[in-house]
């Protein structure tokens, strides 16, 4: 079902965008890597052909930059003259773990690279996308279905994100258009930017990015509209929110380490 597909994975250098390219790679795909930091997508793509891909490229790309994320797409098309999935990862924004303190430019920095730019990535891609009946996989997480502390700008971008991919499929579906649009939901993952950033605030175990990785590919692949990773973690809070909505945010708040983060 994969070989020889064409593949983009956005936020390719590192973490769970890494590890979708070496699911895909294992899969015989085409993929092409993009990020920020070109030595890191270098050794990335020198992987990739290693573990299978049927060729592997990178582009450098700062997703702050809408017009970077245009020129991303069309390099896309002059490599491999289509796309059959778009994978969108990447994370970023100049915003810290804490409490919000009216940093409005904290704010446009996250919508801009954590929403608007995957927009635009799907704006530019969505022709070639329609060509080959292909999909969008979106990376996405809890933050984007319940609300939480700390990470006020994050969450908004999160819950944009939800709110426009599941409304673009819907429209395709109403437009009998085949693009699939399935959405990631996650929890804490591995990832080092992660770990970093919330390892000594919260009390969550991490899970691992590669199993990460496998659940995402998977679920893109067989065009499934969404996937929970950790399942049994997630969803059972996703479910309990609609009925008990005050509990389920007082759990979730004694995850919180205070006295690291006030």
């Amino acid at each position: 079902m994969v070989r020889g597909k064409r593949v983009l994975v956005t936020g390719s250098s590192t973490g769970i965008g890494e590890q979708v390219a070496y699911e895909f790679s294992r899969l015989g795909a085409h993929v092409i890597l993009t990020a920020r930091r070109k030595q890191q997508l270098k050794q990335v793509a020198k992987k990739c052909l290693a573990l299978g891909a049927s060729s592997a490229g990178h582009v450098v790309a700062d997703m702050s930059n809408l017009t970077a994320a245009q020129k991303v797409v069309q390099d896309v098309r002059d490599r491999l003259g289509g796309l059959d999935y778009l994978v969108l990862n990447h994370v970023g924004g100049s915003g810290q773990f804490g409490p919000f303190k009216g940093d409005m430019a904290a704010v446009t920095s996250s919508m801009t690279i954590n929403f608007l730019s995957y927009v635009q990535l799907t704006a530019s891609a969505l022709t070639m996308l329609r060509e080959s009946q292909g999909s969008i996989v979106v990376v996405s997480s809890m933050s984007g279905r319940i609300g939480g502390p700390f990470t006020l700008a994050y969450n908004a971008a999160k819950f944009a994100l939800e709110g426009f991919y599941s409304s673009l499929r819907r429209e395709l579906r109403l437009q009998q258009t085949n693009v699939s649009v399935t959405i990631a939901v996650l929890g804490y993952i591995n990832t080092d930017n992660a770990v970093k950033k919330v390892g000594d605030k919260i009390r969550m175990a991490a899970n691992p990015k590669e199993e990460c990785a496998q659940k995402i590919v998977q679920a893109g692949v067989l065009r499934q509209p969404e996937v929970f990773y950790p399942y049994w973690s997630l969803k059972p809070l996703l479910l309990f929110k609609e009925w008990m909505p005050g509990l389920i945010e007082t759990l979730l708040d004694k995850s919180y380490i205070l006295e690291n983060i006030l």
